[in-house]
């Protein structure tokens, strides 16, 4: 298992490169995410405040939770974390440079990954079960397209 996960990506004017230590977290254990900006033209880093926010990956995801602001130490962002329980995250990064905001979104997973949840299994189940009864209906009604069909050639 690696010890952390490493993005790079940009926005706007800026390059941006955050890891995630440990890689995969879980519940209850302490975490830290460095997040490091540099403007694309100049190259210099971003020295201003980053605020950095936490919310649920889900369909029925809660309100954001402020993890906290962080000023750069040696260019560095660095945000501290715990969660209590196993899930899928998204982690917020917010910054403002002349006047223009800047969000970066990235998933964290916390825990094991489950294979499938138990919701969306049964999900599925339904959907294909209901698929089943609507063609068996089609093909049994009467009147239905392959009796017409049937009907025309023999005329």
């Amino acid at each position: 298992m690696p010890p952390s996960m490493m993005v790079e990506t940009q926005i706007g004017d800026f390059s941006i490169n955050y890891m995630v230590f440990p890689a995969f977290p879980k519940a209850g254990e302490k975490g830290r995410i460095n997040l490091y900006a540099s403007n694309l033209d100049t190259g210099e880093s971003f020295t201003g405040t980053v605020r950095f926010k936490v919310r649920d990956d889900s369909w029925f995801a809660g309100e954001e939770e402020v993890l906290g602001s962080q000023l750069p130490d040696d260019y560095v962002f660095r945000q501290g974390f715990v969660f209590s329980q196993d899930g899928d995250y998204i982690i917020t990064a917010e910054f403002e440079s002349d006047g223009e905001p800047y969000v970066i979104d990235f998933p964290l997973r916390v825990g094991e990954a489950k294979a499938l949840a138990p919701l969306a299994i049964a999900v599925v189940i339904i959907l294909l079960t209901l698929v089943g009864v609507s063609l068996l209906q089609r093909r049994n009604k009467p009147g239905s397209r392959v009796g017409k069909v049937k009907q025309e050639e023999t005329l």
